[in-house]
């Protein structure tokens, strides 16, 4: 199930929704990777980090001051991995002054230390009022494979005034992502691998799909094939424990973007007594099987596409309004890319219909994009000459190509965890079985989505995933969107369902997570973090401009 893998790709980065969207954003710098800071770029580093200085919840400790020895958890095998606390350094070309950086060795696997380690990219935001700290927050973007250390300097375009006053913001590179070190690599471009036909219709075609995942799989083994049996959620969770005992906090609090909403509910579920709040934004159902997570997707991506085409043939100002049939002018676009791919450069790929229908999932992530997709389908269906430049540059927003042509390895990481998570079918044959099954729940996106092998043929078992339970007894937070086609409400209510004490808030707002859309949900969400005033559950914000 390609498709799905593809869609999540996207949608587990929020950085993109959160700059262009929220409200209490006004400057906006996307898709900037800052450098890496400090050293320990060799995956040989010893697994202790020697240090003189200690994170103890407020600002103060950055100048490399000792404070009390780290804490040790009594709930984890991480209790006999032995830590010191992080030696935050100035980052050298950190634009943010009061940033600091630090690397922190984590074990490939905990049960077995001595194999090799991950040097951990880690940056720190102090409180900008140390005198009135709630202590560390840790924070996640999504993905997963999608670097979070960016969060930290970034801090003040995912979260209002009130937490930075409060937080030190620990934002961190996940093993085998970003600047962590080892990370995973496999290609250099994806044009190769991700424009065939994935709605295949002969035999060769559905050949292609499966010789461009074998060979993707092949150069992901060959270049980081040390590592894939070693970064899975779980283990990524366990490493957010080994940094709360570096920082030296008995508990610390979390703030988790889309995947970052299951990588936080597996760090619950495993160390429940080192929670101090925790709040899961876009979640999805943590319980779902491959299958099923996929036809959610599908299901909720098909829902926003018709919102799209209902938004539109409402107004004749919209670019593709076509007499009040907006859906026919895409689906006619769609079979004519299916023969007659367009032609943008000649470095670049045809713009298929993969690439097509891979716009289309872009433009769904918030309608804040509606426009530029009507536009990018106006300009492709021009009857003297058709341009498929614009669908080509949401496909290449999807996969986070830079002006350059180069990637930041997202897919790659994505790609590695997620089928070690679960691999779902393990055959093309059985990925293939599903494909009416999608079809049922998304006519027009489901043949796209059911598509591809890559999982399937994925050189790595899946490792066991720490099942999601009502371990634990304080509230914690989830944040859904009405209209969020990468994790539908019903997924985030699933996820709230799933835990002890979930305590759920619905945000009336088309796009990807919550937060930051509205005060209702931001004054919900920062009363919990700083005072643990946690809302009821449900409970509904309203859009703003309603």
């Amino acid at each position: 199930m390609w498709g799905f893998m593809r869609t999540l790709v996207r949608l587990e980065v929020v950085a993109y929704e959160l700059m262009r969207s929220h409200r209490f954003v006004s400057l906006i710098v996307a898709g900037v990777l800052l450098a890496a800071c400090g050293n320990g770029d060799n995956a040989d580093a010893p697994i202790v980090v020697s240090t003189d200085s200690l994170d103890n919840g407020s600002s103060s400790d950055t100048s490399g001051s000792t404070s009390a020895p780290a804490t040790e958890s009594t709930t984890s095998t991480t209790s006999v991995f032995p830590v010191e606390p992080i030696v935050w350094k100035d980052c050298g070309t950190e634009e943010v002054p009061n940033v600091k950086c630090a690397r922190l060795a984590v074990p490939y696997d905990y049960d077995n230390p001595g194999i090799g380690s991950f040097s951990l990219n880690m940056k720190k935001r102090p409180a900008d009022k140390p005198k009135q700290s709630k202590g560390s927050l840790l924070v996640n973007r999504g993905g997963p494979g999608a670097e979070s250390a960016s969060m930290a300097p970034d801090a003040q375009f995912y979260f209002t005034q009130t937490i930075l006053d409060h937080f030190d913001i620990i934002a961190f590179d996940p093993r085998g992502v970003g600047n962590t070190t080892p990370h995973v690599d496999c290609v250099d471009q994806y044009d190769t691998y991700f424009t065939s036909d994935a709605t295949a219709d002969t035999p060769e075609e559905r050949q292609k799909l499966i010789d461009d995942a074998t060979a993707f799989a092949a150069e992901c083994q060959k270049k980081s094939g040390e590592i894939l049996p070693y970064i899975s959620t779980k283990a990524s969770a366990t490493d957010m424990d080994t940094i709360r005992r570096a920082l030296g906090k008995d508990k610390v609090s979390y703030f988790g973007f889309s995947y970052g909403s299951e990588l936080g509910a597996t760090w619950v579920s495993l160390f429940p007594e080192t929670v101090r709040a925790a709040v899961f934004d876009g979640a999805s159902d943590p319980n779902a099987t491959y299958l099923q997570a996929g036809l959610d997707q599908a299901a909720g991506f098909e829902r926003q596409l018709n919102s799209f085409f209902a938004d539109c043939a409402k107004r004749t100002t919209c670019a593709i309004h076509n007499n009040g049939k907006p859906a026919a002018l895409f689906d006619e676009l769609m079979r004519r890319l299916d023969r007659d791919p367009l032609f943008v450069a000649d470095d670049r790929t045809l713009v298929t219909q993969t690439v097509g229908y891979t716009a289309a999932v872009d433009a769904m992530y918030s309608d804040a994009l509606w426009p530029t997709f009507a536009e990018a389908i106006q300009a492709a269906t021009d009857p003297k000459t058709p341009d498929g430049t614009g669908l080509l540059a949401l496909y290449d927003d999807y996969y986070q190509r830079q002006p350059d042509g180069s990637y930041d390895n997202l897919l790659e990481a994505f790609t590695a965890i997620s089928c070690l998570d679960d691999r779902g079918d393990t055959s093309p044959d059985a990925v293939d079985a599903h494909l009416e099954d999608f079809l049922r729940v998304a006519p027009r996106l489901g043949g796209f989505f059911a598509s591809g092998y890559t999982c399937a043929l994925w050189p790595v078992e899946s490792a066991p995933r720490q099942p999601i339970t009502g371990i634990g007894n304080i509230p914690i937070v989830v944040v859904g969107t009405t209209g969020d086609a990468a994790t539908p409400l019903e997924s985030s209510r699933k996820m709230a369902a799933a835990l002890s004490d979930g305590r759920l808030i619905v945000v009336m707002q088309d796009q990807h997570t919550g937060y930051g859309t509205s005060e209702c949900v931001n004054t919900l969400v920062d009363n919990y973090l700083v005072d643990l005033d946690a809302p009821e559950t449900e409970t509904t914000c309203a859009n703003d401009d309603e």
